[in-house]
């Protein structure tokens, strides 16, 4: 069920709008926000709060990859595994991250302090390789680099 908070901020996109389904993304991120992932129970509640479709919904918020249909980690690395990525050496950086964290892409560390997801671009190739850690971009990153990195988000 969508909080009282979840239900104000949603109808204060809503407003913002010719037409409630056009807020659709605006509250997937919103549910996102308080409860760190969308339910199908969210995307159940926010197809009834904006007069849409419970497949419609579930079709937006699984086109969209920083939308998350399952529990994550507090910290969420996104590795980009595009083709300019995977030239400048995104492999070594992943089996780096995935040896150190002992999880491969979609799995969460048993402590819940990562996630570690591929994205396919995260528009950065003239520096590649490139990640995200939550909402921080990084580039032209190396094992050396992602290490520091790691040891930084708690």
């Amino acid at each position: 069920m969508l909080s009282e908070e979840e239900k104000k901020e949603i109808q204060e996109e809503i407003n913002h709008y010719p037409y409630p389904s056009a807020a659709c993304i605006d509250a997937l991120k919103i549910v996102q926000h308080y409860k760190g992932w969308v339910s199908d129970e969210s995307v159940k509640d926010i197809a009834q709060f904006l007069n849409m479709s419970n497949e419609d919904v579930d079709g937006v918020a699984t086109f969209y990859s920083r939308i998350y249909r399952k529990p994550v980690g507090r910290n969420v690395i996104l590795l980009c595994d595009g083709i300019t990525c995977m030239i400048m050496g995104y492999e070594s950086i992943y089996e780096f991250i995935s040896k150190k964290l002992g999880i491969r892409f979609g799995e969460t560390t048993p402590d819940n302090r990562y996630t570690l997801l591929p994205i396919s671009c995260l528009g950065d190739c003239d520096h590649a390789p490139a990640i995200m850690i939550n909402n921080d971009s990084f580039n032209r990153v190396s094992i050396e680099i992602v290490e520091e990195l790691l040891e930084n988000y708690k």
